[in-house]
């Protein structure tokens, strides 16, 4: 369960755990949403059917509240008498700040929901880490 938990949030590949997700980073604010077509080790191809990731706004919904009630505990208990302004923007500063995480994240939790890992699936394509 750990490593499924690691590998959603770290947005590899649900077959083989070893393939990138999305192409760049989630703050690249040009490509944060651009999927790779398929994982570069295994071959899964990551939308395996047309609009396969709408469902996916179901779980960006919950994470989104998530984090909406995360924010409104934390201003209640840091600051008791905060005025509703705070609360507004709390929450705006954290859609802003954290949207490209929800998205991934909620694209990765998507796919691994019908994809399982099998750790028969090995990378047949040697990995050149570039950072």
């Amino acid at each position: 369960m750990i490593g499924l938990l690691k590998n959603i949030f770290v947005q590899k590949c649900p077959r083989c755990r070893q393939g990138e997700l999305f192409v760049s980073s989630a703050y690249n604010l040009k490509s944060f949403t651009k999927m790779n077509e398929k994982c570069d080790c295994c071959g899964l191809k990551y939308e395996m059917e047309p609009s396969f990731f709408y469902g996916a706004l179901y779980v960006s919904y919950a994470l989104q509240v998530a984090l909406f009630i995360t924010v409104f505990v934390a201003i209640n208990v840091l600051a008791p008498d905060a005025p509703a302004s705070w609360f507004i923007t709390g929450v705006v500063l954290s859609i802003i700040v954290f949207y490209p995480l929800v998205m991934r994240w909620s694209r990765s939790i998507w796919v691994h929901i019908f994809v399982k890992y099998d750790p028969e699936y090995k990378c047949k394509v040697k990995h050149q880490h570039s950072h």
